[in-house]
């Protein structure tokens, strides 16, 4: 036996009332019991790791984030300059950083196909500390520009677009990305989904406008990474579009990555954050000044965020439409885009939802654990802490459930029953 956490008020991820003083005990990499002080006894010899005063949740998923990039504003001089040190130093770091945060699991959107993988191979071996990882690589497109051409691919004609699917799948993905749908021909991505389909691989789109939505819910794209551009309603065919998927019990799966323009909005107000030491953990000094020198002036991320302040109250809307069409929901904060660092990305997400959308606190938590999980096929596996089940937790200090905030409070972090923090 491992260890037992004693003490803390557990909020399980199952949707239901938390059990105070709870007792979790646990086995090699997974949950052997649960139960409550005064009525489970912990095994003499055991090590025990007070939860006292924590709230004891599961380990966050965060379906959207960029291992490669750490917040850096200018993408072709982070390319040119730090994307070659992606698998030695920057995606290490970043995979350091989401884990001490307690993101136990993420999805990596758009990298350079071998440093992607590459990292995620060396954490499932254990040769590297960090979330566990499923990799897309990178995003297939119809022309981006030459400078992103090792994490965007460009498909030039339905053959091509299946020559590289088929690259993607031989490389061993764990699902496949498009991104720039209002160019990329419909023939061309009908192939990708379908040879991707045919390898049971899932595909997600990256959703930059609103007329991308409906595109890639006609091309019976899996999921979307992103509400679109627009500050009011859906448009009604994409709304129309999600509502028939979940009538055929094929819901999309959604991760709205609501948090970059909450974020922004707030740095402008108070750069403190930006003096936090979390995000410069496991960097060399050099990069990390560099990075912080890059986020002095925030004036040049208004056009990358196109009016962050008016699309933000439409967001939320949004998200509340998606959820009432049916679409399983799932926290992806878009952590490492512009100004967005790591270590706070996740927990803005889950309260982005709560201050922007009107989602409970319980229930945006079950959307950064559960639903993550259900949407990967490994909810028996993972996403709640249940006997059986992986032993992926994290406790906080503070009550979550009143100030959702305290997620940023991490006092603890198990991962695969490993304590990591």
């Amino acid at each position: 036996m491992t260890c037992a956490l004693v003490g803390g008020r557990l909020i399980d991820g199952s949707g239901g009332p938390p059990l105070a003083d709870s007792v979790i005990l646990i086995s090699g990499e997974r949950i052997l019991a649960i139960g409550t002080q005064g009525a489970m006894t912990v095994p003499e010899g055991v090590e025990t790791v007070s939860t006292e005063g924590l709230t004891v949740l599961p380990g966050l998923w965060d379906m959207a984030v960029h291992l490669t990039r750490l917040g850096y504003p200018d993408t072709r001089r982070w390319d040119e300059t730090y994307l070659p040190l992606a698998e030695r130093i920057i995606a290490p770091a970043a995979a350091l950083q989401l884990l001490h945060a307690g993101v136990t699991t993420v999805r990596d959107v758009a990298s350079p196909l071998d440093e992607a993988l590459a990292v995620r191979d060396r954490i499932r071996s254990h040769r590297l500390v960090g979330p566990r990882v499923y990799v897309g690589g990178p995003a297939l497109e119809h022309d981006p520009p030459p400078s992103t051409r090792s994490y965007r691919w460009p498909v030039a004609n339905p053959a091509n677009a299946k020559e590289l699917t088929n690259r993607l799948i031989k490389a061993g993905v764990d699902y496949v990305t498009v991104a720039g749908l209002d160019s990329l021909p419909a023939a061309d991505l009908s192939e990708i989904v379908a040879f991707s389909h045919a390898a049971r691989l899932k595909v997600e789109a990256i959703i930059r406008h609103d007329a991308d939505i409906e595109r890639a819910l006609e091309a019976q794209v899996d999921g979307l990474i992103g509400l679109g551009d627009g500050g009011g309603d859906l448009p009604p065919g994409a709304l129309a579009a999600l509502e028939a998927r979940a009538r055929r019990g094929e819901p999309a799966v959604i991760a709205p990555a609501l948090s970059p323009l909450v974020n922004y909005e707030w740095l402008r107000e108070n750069a403190e954050p930006l003096d936090d030491p979390a995000w410069r953990a496991d960097l060399p000094p050099i990069v990390a000044t560099d990075l912080r020198d890059s986020l002095a002036d925030l004036s040049g991320l208004a056009v990358e965020y196109n009016m962050p302040a008016v699309r933000l109250p439409g967001q939320g809307a949004r998200l509340r439409q998606v959820r009432d069409a049916g679409a399983l929901l799932v926290i992806g904060s878009d952590a490492g885009v512009p100004a967005h660092l790591l270590p706070r990305a996740t927990w803005q997400e889950v309260e982005s939802w709560v201050r922007e959308a009107g989602f409970t606190p319980l229930e945006a938590l079950r959307h950064a654990s559960y639903w993550p999980a259900v949407a990967m096929g490994v909810q028996y596996e993972a996403g709640t802490v249940t006997a059986g089940k992986f032993a992926d937790i994290l406790a906080v200090r503070g009550d979550v459930l009143r100030h959702i905030d305290r997620l940023s409070d991490v006092e603890v972090v198990i991962q695969r029953g490993r304590r990591i923090r």
